[in-house]
Protein backbone atom coordinates (compact mmCIF):
# COMPACT_ATOMS: atom_id res chain seq x y z
CA UNK A 1 0.00 0.00 0.00
CA UNK A 2 1.04 3.77 -1.08
CA UNK A 3 0.44 6.33 1.80
CA UNK A 4 1.06 10.08 0.73
CA UNK A 5 2.26 12.06 3.89
CA UNK A 6 2.72 15.75 3.23
CA UNK A 7 3.88 18.50 5.60
CA UNK A 8 2.56 21.58 7.19
CA UNK A 9 0.14 23.29 4.34
CA UNK A 10 0.63 27.00 4.69
CA UNK A 11 -2.06 29.27 3.64
CA UNK A 12 -4.35 29.50 0.85
CA UNK A 13 -2.39 29.21 -2.23
CA UNK A 14 -1.55 25.77 -0.62
CA UNK A 15 -4.91 25.00 -0.12
CA UNK A 16 -6.04 25.55 -3.61
CA UNK A 17 -2.88 23.71 -5.32
CA UNK A 18 -3.47 20.66 -3.25
CA UNK A 19 -7.07 21.06 -3.98
CA UNK A 20 -6.38 21.18 -7.89
CA UNK A 21 -3.79 18.71 -8.27
CA UNK A 22 -4.48 16.19 -5.41
CA UNK A 23 -6.53 13.29 -6.70
CA UNK A 24 -4.44 13.54 -10.20
CA UNK A 25 -1.34 12.83 -8.10
CA UNK A 26 -2.81 10.22 -5.93
CA UNK A 27 -4.13 8.06 -9.13
CA UNK A 28 -1.16 8.49 -10.94
CA UNK A 29 1.01 7.48 -8.12
CA UNK A 30 -1.24 4.35 -6.93
CA UNK A 31 -1.79 6.31 -3.47
CA UNK A 32 -3.88 4.58 -1.30
CA UNK A 33 -4.15 6.63 1.71
CA UNK A 34 -3.11 10.47 2.53
CA UNK A 35 -2.43 12.21 5.48
CA UNK A 36 -1.63 16.05 5.94
CA UNK A 37 -0.78 18.34 8.32
CA UNK A 38 -2.86 21.25 8.19
CA UNK A 39 -2.54 23.75 11.00
CA UNK A 40 -1.15 26.60 9.09
CA UNK A 41 -3.44 25.96 5.89
CA UNK A 42 -5.24 29.49 6.97
CA UNK A 43 -4.16 32.69 6.73
CA UNK A 44 -2.20 33.90 9.83
CA UNK A 45 -2.36 30.58 11.36
CA UNK A 46 -4.67 28.01 12.16
CA UNK A 47 -7.51 26.32 10.30
CA UNK A 48 -10.85 27.12 9.78
CA UNK A 49 -13.62 24.58 9.29
CA UNK A 50 -14.12 25.53 5.63
CA UNK A 51 -10.88 25.10 4.78
CA UNK A 52 -10.64 21.68 6.71
CA UNK A 53 -13.69 20.51 5.05
CA UNK A 54 -12.15 21.77 1.51
CA UNK A 55 -9.30 19.63 1.65
CA UNK A 56 -10.75 16.34 3.10
CA UNK A 57 -12.73 16.49 -0.55
CA UNK A 58 -9.99 17.22 -2.29
CA UNK A 59 -7.71 14.05 -1.90
CA UNK A 60 -6.69 14.44 1.97
CA UNK A 61 -7.86 11.74 4.16
CA UNK A 62 -6.79 12.88 7.58
CA UNK A 63 -5.61 16.38 8.57
CA UNK A 64 -3.13 16.24 11.77
CA UNK A 65 -2.18 19.09 13.53
CA UNK A 66 0.17 21.25 16.33
CA UNK A 67 0.74 23.91 18.59
CA UNK A 68 -1.57 26.42 15.80
CA UNK A 69 -4.80 24.45 15.41
CA UNK A 70 -6.36 26.62 18.24
CA UNK A 71 -6.19 29.93 16.36
CA UNK A 72 -8.97 29.24 14.57
CA UNK A 73 -12.39 29.26 17.18
CA UNK A 74 -14.93 27.41 14.71
CA UNK A 75 -12.25 24.44 14.57
CA UNK A 76 -12.91 23.51 17.86
CA UNK A 77 -16.74 21.68 17.09
CA UNK A 78 -14.91 20.31 13.75
CA UNK A 79 -12.31 18.49 15.71
CA UNK A 80 -15.22 17.06 18.15
CA UNK A 81 -17.25 16.09 15.35
CA UNK A 82 -15.16 14.57 12.81
CA UNK A 83 -13.23 11.40 12.36
CA UNK A 84 -10.72 13.18 10.15
CA UNK A 85 -9.27 16.13 11.43
CA UNK A 86 -7.09 15.58 14.82
CA UNK A 87 -4.78 17.51 16.93
CA UNK A 88 -2.25 16.47 19.31
CA UNK A 89 -3.03 13.67 21.46
CA UNK A 90 -0.72 15.14 24.82
CA UNK A 91 -3.38 18.28 24.95
CA UNK A 92 -5.28 17.81 27.72
CA UNK A 93 -8.46 15.58 27.61
CA UNK A 94 -10.80 18.83 28.58
CA UNK A 95 -9.34 20.51 24.65
CA UNK A 96 -12.06 20.15 21.27
CA UNK A 97 -11.11 17.01 19.42
CA UNK A 98 -8.49 13.46 19.92
CA UNK A 99 -5.62 12.74 19.31
CA UNK A 100 -5.65 9.75 17.36
CA UNK A 101 -8.28 8.18 14.55
CA UNK A 102 -9.12 4.98 13.01
CA UNK A 103 -10.41 5.27 8.93
CA UNK A 104 -11.31 3.64 6.18
CA UNK A 105 -7.99 3.15 3.89
CA UNK A 106 -8.72 0.93 0.83
CA UNK A 107 -10.73 -1.57 3.16
CA UNK A 108 -7.91 -1.99 5.35
CA UNK A 109 -8.15 0.37 8.95
CA UNK A 110 -5.90 2.84 9.75
CA UNK A 111 -4.90 4.34 12.97
CA UNK A 112 -3.50 7.77 13.32
CA UNK A 113 -1.83 9.64 15.99
CA UNK A 114 -0.53 12.95 16.37
CA UNK A 115 1.71 13.91 18.95
CA UNK A 116 3.38 17.26 20.03
CA UNK A 117 7.04 17.49 20.98
CA UNK A 118 7.88 19.69 24.65
CA UNK A 119 11.63 20.20 23.65
CA UNK A 120 11.70 23.95 22.97
CA UNK A 121 7.85 24.11 22.97
CA UNK A 122 5.30 23.98 25.45
CA UNK A 123 5.12 21.76 28.04
CA UNK A 124 2.24 18.77 27.47
CA UNK A 125 2.36 15.80 28.77
CA UNK A 126 4.82 13.18 27.37
CA UNK A 127 4.85 12.56 23.75
CA UNK A 128 5.89 9.17 24.72
CA UNK A 129 3.47 8.04 27.36
CA UNK A 130 0.52 9.73 25.42
CA UNK A 131 1.41 7.52 22.20
CA UNK A 132 2.12 4.45 23.95
CA UNK A 133 -1.75 4.81 25.66
CA UNK A 134 -3.30 5.80 21.93
CA UNK A 135 -1.64 2.64 20.97
CA UNK A 136 -2.69 0.63 24.10
CA UNK A 137 -6.72 2.14 24.19
CA UNK A 138 -6.79 1.77 19.85
CA UNK A 139 -5.02 -2.55 20.39
CA UNK A 140 -6.54 -4.98 17.79
CA UNK A 141 -9.12 -2.35 16.01
CA UNK A 142 -6.25 -0.90 13.41
CA UNK A 143 -4.38 -2.70 10.44
CA UNK A 144 -1.53 -0.16 10.19
CA UNK A 145 -0.50 2.89 11.89
CA UNK A 146 0.82 6.34 11.30
CA UNK A 147 2.39 8.89 13.73
CA UNK A 148 2.67 12.76 13.06
CA UNK A 149 5.47 14.14 15.43
CA UNK A 150 5.10 17.93 15.58
CA UNK A 151 8.21 19.35 17.28
CA UNK A 152 11.13 21.30 17.20
CA UNK A 153 13.87 19.31 18.15
CA UNK A 154 15.51 16.82 15.72
CA UNK A 155 16.21 14.70 18.42
CA UNK A 156 12.89 14.40 20.12
CA UNK A 157 11.75 13.39 16.89
CA UNK A 158 14.44 10.49 16.40
CA UNK A 159 14.04 9.31 19.93
CA UNK A 160 10.35 8.58 19.44
CA UNK A 161 10.60 7.06 16.23
CA UNK A 162 13.10 4.46 17.54
CA UNK A 163 10.60 4.16 21.06
CA UNK A 164 7.78 3.06 18.54
CA UNK A 165 9.36 1.49 15.93
CA UNK A 166 8.25 -2.06 14.86
CA UNK A 167 5.03 -1.02 16.33
CA UNK A 168 3.95 2.33 14.28
CA UNK A 169 4.28 1.30 10.88
CA UNK A 170 4.69 5.17 9.14
CA UNK A 171 6.63 8.02 12.11
CA UNK A 172 7.38 11.24 10.35
CA UNK A 173 7.67 14.82 11.55
CA UNK A 174 6.38 18.07 11.11
CA UNK A 175 6.10 21.87 12.14
CA UNK A 176 9.99 22.86 10.82
CA UNK A 177 8.94 23.16 7.59
CA UNK A 178 12.27 22.11 6.12
CA UNK A 179 12.36 18.70 4.41
CA UNK A 180 14.87 16.63 5.61
CA UNK A 181 17.40 14.20 3.74
CA UNK A 182 17.25 11.52 6.25
CA UNK A 183 14.47 8.85 5.00
CA UNK A 184 15.27 5.52 6.76
CA UNK A 185 13.86 2.52 7.28
CA UNK A 186 14.36 1.99 11.10
CA UNK A 187 15.85 -1.56 12.31
CA UNK A 188 12.26 -2.81 13.04
CA UNK A 189 10.93 -2.06 9.87
CA UNK A 190 9.14 1.22 10.81
CA UNK A 191 9.96 3.90 8.07
CA UNK A 192 11.03 6.91 8.81
CA UNK A 193 11.94 10.74 8.28
CA UNK A 194 12.64 13.65 10.52
CA UNK A 195 10.15 16.62 8.85
CA UNK A 196 8.40 16.15 6.14
CA UNK A 197 8.66 20.11 5.00
CA UNK A 198 5.96 22.12 3.76
CA UNK A 199 3.24 22.88 1.06
CA UNK A 200 3.39 26.33 -0.05
CA UNK A 201 5.71 28.79 -1.32
CA UNK A 202 9.13 27.63 -0.69
CA UNK A 203 11.22 31.16 -1.47
CA UNK A 204 9.82 32.92 1.42
CA UNK A 205 10.87 32.67 5.28
CA UNK A 206 8.75 29.12 6.40
CA UNK A 207 6.35 30.33 4.41
CA UNK A 208 6.25 34.17 5.37
CA UNK A 209 7.50 37.32 3.48
CA UNK A 210 11.30 37.37 3.95
CA UNK A 211 11.84 41.35 4.84
CA UNK A 212 9.11 40.98 7.88
CA UNK A 213 11.33 38.07 9.56
CA UNK A 214 14.46 39.63 8.60
CA UNK A 215 13.21 43.43 10.07
CA UNK A 216 11.40 41.61 13.17
CA UNK A 217 15.20 39.77 13.67
CA UNK A 218 17.01 42.61 13.36
CA UNK A 219 14.88 44.90 15.48
CA UNK A 220 13.53 41.98 17.61
CA UNK A 221 9.72 44.37 17.41
CA UNK A 222 6.56 42.08 17.26
CA UNK A 223 5.53 42.29 13.43
CA UNK A 224 1.99 41.14 11.63
CA UNK A 225 3.22 37.98 9.42
CA UNK A 226 2.08 37.98 5.27
CA UNK A 227 1.97 34.79 3.95
CA UNK A 228 4.63 34.78 0.70
CA UNK A 229 3.22 34.75 -2.71
CA UNK A 230 3.98 33.01 -5.76
CA UNK A 231 3.81 29.52 -6.93
CA UNK A 232 3.47 26.79 -4.55
CA UNK A 233 4.50 23.59 -3.83
CA UNK A 234 3.94 20.52 -2.26
CA UNK A 235 6.38 18.53 0.21
CA UNK A 236 6.58 15.53 1.65
CA UNK A 237 6.98 11.74 1.64
CA UNK A 238 5.42 8.40 -0.07
CA UNK A 239 5.79 5.21 1.67
CA UNK A 240 5.18 1.98 0.18
CA UNK A 241 4.27 -0.39 3.23
CA UNK A 242 3.71 -4.60 3.50
CA UNK A 243 0.47 -4.64 5.16
CA UNK A 244 0.98 -8.51 5.72
CA UNK A 245 4.55 -7.61 7.65
CA UNK A 246 4.00 -4.17 8.90
CA UNK A 247 7.19 -3.22 7.34
CA UNK A 248 7.51 -0.38 4.95
CA UNK A 249 9.34 -1.19 1.47
CA UNK A 250 10.58 2.20 0.62
CA UNK A 251 10.15 5.69 0.97
CA UNK A 252 10.54 8.76 -1.45
CA UNK A 253 10.59 11.74 -0.65
CA UNK A 254 8.12 13.77 -2.87
CA UNK A 255 7.87 17.50 -4.30
CA UNK A 256 5.07 18.48 -6.58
Amino acid sequence: MKILCLGDIVGPQAVDHLSGCLWSYRKEHGVSFVVANGENADEGNGISSPTAQKLLSRGVDVLTSGNHIWKKRDIYSFLDDSSYIIRPVNYPGACPGKGYTIVDADGYRALVINVQGTAFMEALDSPFDSVEKALKECEGEYDFSVLDIHAEATSEKLAIAHSFDGRINIIFGTHTHVPTADMKILPKGSGYITDLGMCGVQDGILGVEPQIIIDKMKSHMPAKFALKKGKPTACGALFDIDISSGKTNTIDRVEF
